[in-house]
């Protein structure tokens, strides 16, 4: 491993900045079978590999994800693993830069010799590593975007659970022109992968409507630098502005634009990581609506059918007391699910191929938020359902 690598165990859930940490779920040195001694499969240990943000502007994200999924893999391994073994995860921090996605999932698949990826952040990371996978014949299960690269054509290494971007912003546009009769609606993207692919969905969403965006206006990723896209969008009288970006940028964007009296109606996508969103806008998040991918992570005594928010917030309780619940999060718990059960399907002698025949084989699948999950021959999305919240008192509301 490398030097700035540091043990992570999760019975102790340690809390703070990560450079680098490696889940060793409290268990024995692994000892290696024969069979599986190049994929990560021993007789006792599953290795699962991940390179996610978990620090820097978008570190909440990634520290939201994995404590999700970790409170979920906690469980599982407490109840004694999968067929006898249980899952040791190693994460690696790649600042959400593309570059160092690439060489952290090098690393994992060379030297930690992973048997599955899993929970990556990003669309220009995730994007960036694609021919890797498809070299090493290596699946991805779960990854925070909701990019149409990842999707279309379908790729049978990459599992994509949660909807997509051109879901939620045709969804977005329905409710911006359909429902509230607004037609000048401009869009403000991160200028890269994201962004980009957020720009697509909302102009193929508007042309339904025989509209264009009245302005674009970009930032570059890992900036602040929002003004020059501001003016823009000023400039155009724009009724609506659709966000692809995340929660600093955005933040700082609604914030200034309320300073210059500009209040259009604001929609981010779920990428944007709503609660921190809220968090860092106080006040000026009033109204702001973002669109989500799983349900609300909140007990409501009158949603008594969601048993799967309610194991998750127990879960996160448990094993990182000092985290409230968020939508990223209660995102990894679900994908958490998702790996653990293709990983019962393909049984004790797992392969790789078997491993992604049992995922592709999953099918309404209860997890116990609602809507249920499917697979297809050619659908490697298992979730479509959009939420809508609006940001009321700093709090997300869920809308009818």
């Amino acid at each position: 491993m490398t030097s700035n690598m540091i043990r992570y165990c999760i019975a102790h859930c340690l809390t703070g900045i990560f450079l680098l940490f490696c889940v060793s779920c409290g268990m024995p040195p692994e000892t290696e079978s024969v069979q599986g001694s190049r994929n990560g499969i021993s007789d006792n240990e599953i290795v699962i590999g991940s390179s996610l943000a978990l620090g820097g502007h978008a570190g909440y994200l990634g520290t939201q994800m994995i404590q999700g999924a970790l409170s979920y893999l906690s469980d599982i391994n407490q109840q004694g693993g999968v067929h006898g073994r249980h899952i040791r995860l190693v994460a690696m921090d790649d600042g959400y830069n593309p570059a160092q996605c690439l060489y952290n999932t090098q690393q994992l698949i060379l030297e930690e010799k992973v048997f599955a990826l899993f929970c990556y952040v990003g669309t220009p990371t995730t994007v960036r590593i694609i021919p890797l996978i498809n070299e090493a014949g290596i699946p991805l299960v779960g990854m925070f975007t909701g990019a149409q690269r990842l999707r279309q054509p379908p790729n049978p290494f990459l599992i994509n659970i949660r909807a997509s971007y051109y879901q939620e912003t045709q969804a977005a546009v329905d409710l911006i022109v359909k429902q509230k009769g607004l037609t000048r609606v401009a869009v403000f993207y991160q200028y890269d992968e994201y962004g980009l692919d957020g720009l697509r969905g909302t102009e193929i969403a508007l042309k339904q409507y025989d509209l264009v965006p009245v302005a674009k206006g970009s930032y570059i990723r890992g900036t602040l630098d929002v003004e020059a896209g501001l003016a823009q969008i000023i400039q155009s009288n724009a009724q609506a502005v659709v966000m692809i970006g995340t929660y600093d940028s955005c933040a700082r964007f609604i914030q200034r634009a309320r300073r210059q009296h500009f209040t259009p109606l604001f929609h981010n996508v779920s990428f944007v990581g709503s609660k921190e969103l809220a968090r860092r806008l106080g006040p000026d998040g009033e109204g702001v609506i973002v669109t989500q991918v799983v349900p609300p992570p909140s007990i409501d005594p009158s949603k008594e059918d969601l048993p799967g928010v309610q194991e998750y917030i127990r879960l996160l309780n448990q094993y990182y007391p000092d985290t409230r619940p968020s939508f990223v999060g209660l995102e990894g718990y679900i994908n958490a699910k998702i790996l653990v059960e293709g990983l019962e399907r393909a049984g004790r002698n797992l392969t790789r191929p078997s491993f992604i025949q049992a995922i592709k084989s999953v099918n309404d699948f209860d997890l116990g938020i609602k809507n249920r999950l499917s697979f297809g021959p050619k659908d490697n999305q298992g979730l479509d359902q959009v939420y809508f919240t609006v940001i009321r008192n700093e709090n997300l509301v869920l809308l009818p």
